[in-house]
């Protein structure tokens, strides 16, 4: 990321991740992209990897690659949740 350091977003997290129920952190972990958004993410990331996004598609992947690392960090909270729940 480049305006927040993960180590910064994490803490930044922290009090939301304690509102957690072990319920909401199995619904967490169980989201998924649907489809559609999905099959757009992996041609841009195909893309990215030939080299061959426009500006315009870097602006948006490297937007969707943030997103990405937040939603990867709230499901770490979310499994950590569940293993200290156990």
């Amino acid at each position: 990321m480049s305006t927040v350091f993960p180590s910064t977003l994490d803490r930044f997290l922290d009090p939301i991740a304690e509102c957690l129920t072990p319920e909401v952190a199995e619904q967490i972990l169980k989201t998924r992209p649907e489809p559609r958004l999905q099959a757009h993410i992996d041609q841009l990331a195909d893309k990215a990897n030939l080299g061959q996004l426009s500006e315009e598609e870097r602006e948006e992947y490297r937007g969707i690659v943030e997103a990405i690392d937040i939603v990867a960090i709230i499901k770490a909270k979310a499994r950590a949740i569940l293993a200290y729940s156990k």
